[in-house]
């Protein structure tokens, strides 16, 4: 019965969209054949072992809307990327990794954010300045928001996936009227 749980909730949390993690890549590189005309070559397996980093990845119990995580995969090596503000997320996010099926190597790029207290403040600042606004709040109601913030002394990033141009403008704008904030970056893409 136990099993039967996870199993469902896992497709709960699928469902519900949490997309938490952009794969960089999952293309290998040319073949013989194909150099020429520059087109790339899909490895069998990598579909697998994308979807099975991703599940791990979206398992994690750390990872909050103000972590960043992402991955390439290169055959059977995988490179995690990003940011995240607990130095545990780092070394669980590798491991977990590890336990993928197919999975030789474990590149962990992933940077661990400065502890500070002005930039614990900045996020909550952020957070609630961007979920609390009219249109953007829709993006808070799933268990791991869409829009992440990234703060690094003082610096702020906006990474993820919003529904349209407007969504992203608007999320930057707002980004930009939390004080003490000395840059805003906005990374995030827009659905499709």
């Amino acid at each position: 019965m136990r099993n039967v749980f996870k199993k469902s909730l896992s497709t709960v949390l699928v469902l519900l969209g949490l997309a938490i993690v952009v794969p960089q890549g999952v293309w290998a590189g040319t073949n013989d054949q194909n150099k020429s005309n520059g087109t790339r070559v899909w490895v069998p397996g990598e579909e697998r072992i994308q979807k099975d980093v991703l599940h791990q990845l979206r398992m994690l119990p750390y990872y909050s809307v103000f972590d960043n995580l992402s991955f390439r995969i290169n055959g059977n090596e995988v490179e995690l990327n990003g940011q995240v503000v607990r130095p545990v997320l780092k070394s669980d996010a590798e491991h977990a990794v590890q336990r993928v099926e197919g999975v030789r190597r474990v590149i962990n790029n992933i940077e661990v954010l400065p502890t500070s207290n002005f930039d614990d403040r900045i996020r909550l600042a952020e957070y609630r300045a961007i979920y609390r606004r009219v249109g953007l709040d829709r993006y808070g109601f799933q268990a791991n928001p869409s829009i992440h913030i990234i703060v690094k002394n003082g610096n702020v990033t906006l990474m993820g996936v919003v529904a349209n141009n407007m969504d992203r403008n608007i999320a930057g704008v707002t980004a930009n009227t939390v004080p003490g904030v000395f840059s805003v970056t906005n990374d995030l893409k827009v659905e499709g």
